[in-house]
């Protein structure tokens, strides 16, 4: 398969890739993005998307779901690509001096230049805890909803007891699926309207709750056919599963970006002050994932550094045409670049 060719690529989807895309834009440079989470919004939307934010500048008050709503539509203009559910695996300097990027997913990309946005690490789920599972991820083992097949037979299994988890199992319900809901203990823990209705359909027989602690799983024909779980009381149940899936949370790692050569110091990457660039020519690094002297983790100093970094990286996108400032309050380029000419 043929590499995608482009002028910068960014690696994470959370505010400062999408800011990132913005500045971008407005040099006249379309973007490809990759995240590794199946959504846009990076941490935004995973940690806090419906808590209140109170320090972006001119907003007093917003949840993490409409910031990265409010960026979305501020960079709809500038056609970026998106790919998401999937992680950068490889990163290594063509033969040309652009950046080969190979993607879990199997995408290839050679890119001028390079934009790490990745936040404190890409977020992967928690691993579901039989390593003997892990042989069936992709095929009986999930860790998202919109992996599963269309029209799954048989029984699906949901592992977890928290919001994600049965808010999950309760949406497969209302599809008609044959559901149980697993989970290591019987206390859940949601929001109080959806523990109520999860309560309901338990009680009315629609949805199945095991409360116990996976230990060993069985295979036949080289398929997943059951769980055997440990009960609270010492005793063990068989449990039929066609399709599990695993709600544990996720948690941010570096992955493979600590094998790209990159200086680190404490699992960040350092840059300068000047572009945000790394040590590396080519590619820079903004948000949570950078550090300088006088770093602050705030979005609104990503937002900063993104902006020079797009100026910087011009040098090397189209180094024979020099930036010059314009604001997007005159400029008739910029207001033709956003629609508003």
């Amino acid at each position: 398969m043929e590499p995608t060719a482009t002028d910068a690529l960014i690696i994470g989807a959370g505010p400062v890739g999408l800011f990132q895309v913005f500045q971008l834009g407005l040099h006249g440079v379309r973007t490809h993005v990759v995240d590794a989470l199946p959504y846009i919004g990076g941490q935004c939307i995973e940690l806090y998307a419906d808590k209140p934010i109170y320090d972006i500048p001119a907003i007093s008050v917003c949840t993490g779901r409409e910031l990265v709503q409010r960026l979305q539509a501020q960079i709809a203009p500038m056609h970026a690509t998106f790919h998401v559910g999937q992680q950068v695996e490889g990163l290594q300097r063509h033969a040309d001096g652009r950046f080969a990027v190979t993607t879990s997913t199997g995408a290839q990309f050679l890119s001028t230049t390079v934009f790490i946005a990745a936040g404190v690490g890409a977020f992967v789920p928690r691993s579901f805890p039989l390593s003997d599972c892990q042989q069936y991820a992709g095929t009986q083992l999930h860790y998202h909803p919109s992996a599963l097949p269309v029209h799954p037979a048989g029984a699906v299994v949901v592992f977890g007891g928290e919001e994600a988890a049965l808010g999950w199992a309760m949406a497969l319900c209302a599809q008609g699926r044959s559901v149980t809901l697993l989970h290591r203990r019987t206390q859940l823990q949601a929001p109080e309207s959806l523990l109520e209705q999860v309560h309901a359909a338990i009680a009315q027989g629609r949805l199945q709750f095991v409360a116990g602690q996976p230990i060993a799983s069985t295979a036949l024909q080289g398929r997943l056919c059951s769980l055997t779980v440990a009960l609270p009381d010492g005793a063990t149940q068989e449990l039929p599963v066609d399709q599990l899936l695993v709600a544990l949370g996720l948690s941010p790692k570096l992955g493979p970006l600590a094998h790209w050569g990159l200086a680190l110091e404490r699992k960040q990457i350092p840059v300068n002050t000047e572009n945000f660039q790394t040590t590396e020519p080519g590619i820079f690094a903004v948000g949570d994932i950078n550090t300088y002297p006088g770093k602050k983790k705030l979005i609104l100093s990503g937002f900063h550094e993104a902006t020079l970094a797009a100026f910087g990286a011009m040098a090397l996108i189209a180094p024979q045409h020099p930036v010059t400032l314009e604001y997007t309050t005159t400029s008739k380029r910029l207001h033709r670049i956003l629609g508003v000419d």
